[in-house]
């Protein structure tokens, strides 16, 4: 059976002083409730360290925003998988819009990071998902499967397996569209045909798929209820407790 997750992805925002209070209180929520979901952070590297040490991981799981796409050596300013995986975080996001549009993130790129992330133990979060041009000129489908295919249908079944997937159309990031709960459901489908051809439908329904994209506690259940919606990378909601958790409760 595959995994219903909510992950909230902080991006650039909170000090550390402020992301360690924020994720106190979600830790603190989570304590008198019974979620019907797995509940993540993925938090700024400087936060990891301190966050780790707030927090009961067996409640609450830790990742990062990124990793680099190599182990060790001459590359300043990155931080690898091997440390993220020391802070005691478990989940690292790879391949978000973000990334891919600022920062030329490319899918040889994310097939390292992914390698990577894998070898040391931790669950790529890993998105995919188009702009709002491919969606109105109707190449969304092949855009999607495009990505899902050159960056990860690289692996064995075996390490295929260990992905959580999130479909994140570009065009509801922060912007306060969000696509319907039939369209979200639609290409979710869509990306757990394209597992099924390459891996079986087998791993394709062990698959968690995520949907990102201005996913709010008022849309949520909706969302969640389809399915082949397995829950969402939260971002702007994700840095309210209240709003977060109205997110895990809509499980």
């Amino acid at each position: 059976m595959r995994k219903n997750i909510v992950a909230g992805n902080w991006k650039m925002n909170t000090t550390v002083a402020e992301g360690v209070a924020l994720a106190k209180e979600v830790n603190e929520a989570l304590a008198g409730a019974a979620p019907k979901c797995d509940v993540v952070v993925c938090v700024p590297f400087t936060h990891l360290c301190p966050v780790a040490a707030a927090i009961d991981q067996t409640r609450l799981g830790l990742g990062a925003e990124n990793c680099a796409d190599h182990k060790s050596g001459a590359y300043t300013g990155e931080v690898s998988a091997p440390m993220v995986a020391s802070t005691g975080a478990t989940y690292v996001i790879l391949g978000h819009s973000e990334r891919r549009q600022y920062y030329g993130e490319t899918s040889e790129t994310l097939r390292e990071k992914v390698a990577l992330a894998l070898e040391n133990g931790l669950t790529p979060i890993f998105c995919i998902g188009e702009v709002l041009e491919e969606r109105e000129n109707g190449t969304f489908n092949e855009v999607v499967r495009k990505q899902v295919e050159e960056g990860l249908f690289n692996l064995s079944a075996e390490d295929f397996g260990k992905i959580v997937l999130a479909y994140e159309p570009v065009w509801a990031i922060g912007t306060g569209k969000t696509a319907t709960p039939e369209q979200a459901e639609d290409m979710h489908a869509w990306i757990r045909s394209v597992i099924a051809g390459k891996y079986g439908n087998e791993v394709a329904e062990n698959t968690s798929i995520l949907y990102g994209g201005s996913c709010k506690p008022g849309n949520a259940a909706e969302l969640f209820a389809k399915p082949d919606i397995d829950g969402g990378l939260i971002g702007g909601a994700a840095l309210k407790c209240a709003d977060f958790m109205g997110i895990v409760n809509a499980f």
